[in-house]
């Protein structure tokens, strides 16, 4: 019996990389416009090797880029980076299809339901609160919380904890095979491949269920709970 899903939340929940794409390309010409001299590709091709090199979450890539271009940093066009990179965001950090009838659903079924992000703890609330999903989930588990990301054991662990549930009475929900699946998979819970949400082009997830559409969630529960 399933009592708690377990979700992921960038690329599961939300679009991250589309968010992403969008807010880099407000960015790069907001710089240029406030004096920045360089090409539109040539920017774009040095802010994907910082993430490359320091992370997709990384939180200074601006600081970095104007180092490596200017070998200073120019504050007004470091701001002007920011602020279009903001607003950028904010209008583009929408959940996919269905996610909030989902959810609602799976509260009113008595499901309880956490987060288990290897964002940074900062960045993973400011998201939920801009969609408002910070009141819908009991727990939420970022990488501050253990220190390891996954497919290690402990951040799985400290949600079941959270959660008061059991791994054999848990489903997690999540979009990266190595991390997501083979994680939740190794202490016993049950898995979901959000495949609407592969930015890898997974062919072999070994996830219990594939998702093309995060309502089939709904189907999933009630099969497991024979209701």
């Amino acid at each position: 019996m399933i009592k708690a899903v377990i979700f992921d939340l960038d690329n599961t929940l939300v679009d991250f990389m589309k968010m992403k794409r969008r807010a880099i390309e407000e960015a790069i010409p907001a710089m240029i416009d406030s004096g920045l001299s360089i090409s539109h590709e040539e920017a774009n091709q040095i802010i994907n090797e910082i993430y490359k090199e320091q992370g997709i979450e990384y939180q200074k890539v601006f600081d970095v880029f104007l180092q490596r271009v200017l070998k200073r940093i120019d504050y007004k066009i470091l701001s002007a980076g920011i602020v279009a990179y903001r607003k950028a965001r904010e209008a583009s950090l929408i959940p996919y299809p269905h996610v909030y009838p989902t959810l609602h659903t799976l509260m009113k079924m008595g499901i309880k339901m956490g987060i288990l992000s290897d964002a940074p703890a900062k960045e993973a609330w400011l998201r939920l609160a801009y969609l408002n999903f910070h009141h819908i989930f009991d727990v939420v588990v970022t990488f501050e919380d253990t220190g390891v990301r996954k497919p290690n054991s402990a951040p799985f662990e400290m949600v079941l904890e959270k959660l008061k549930a059991q791994a054999n009475e848990a489903l997690m929900v999540g979009d990266w095979a190595e991390r997501d699946i083979v994680g939740a998979a190794n202490i016993g819970m049950k898995t979901a491949f959000a495949k609407y949400g592969d930015t890898f082009n997974t062919i072999v997830h070994n996830a219990d269920y594939e998702l093309n559409d995060i309502s089939s969630l709904i189907d999933i529960i009630i099969k497991e709970n024979n209701l």
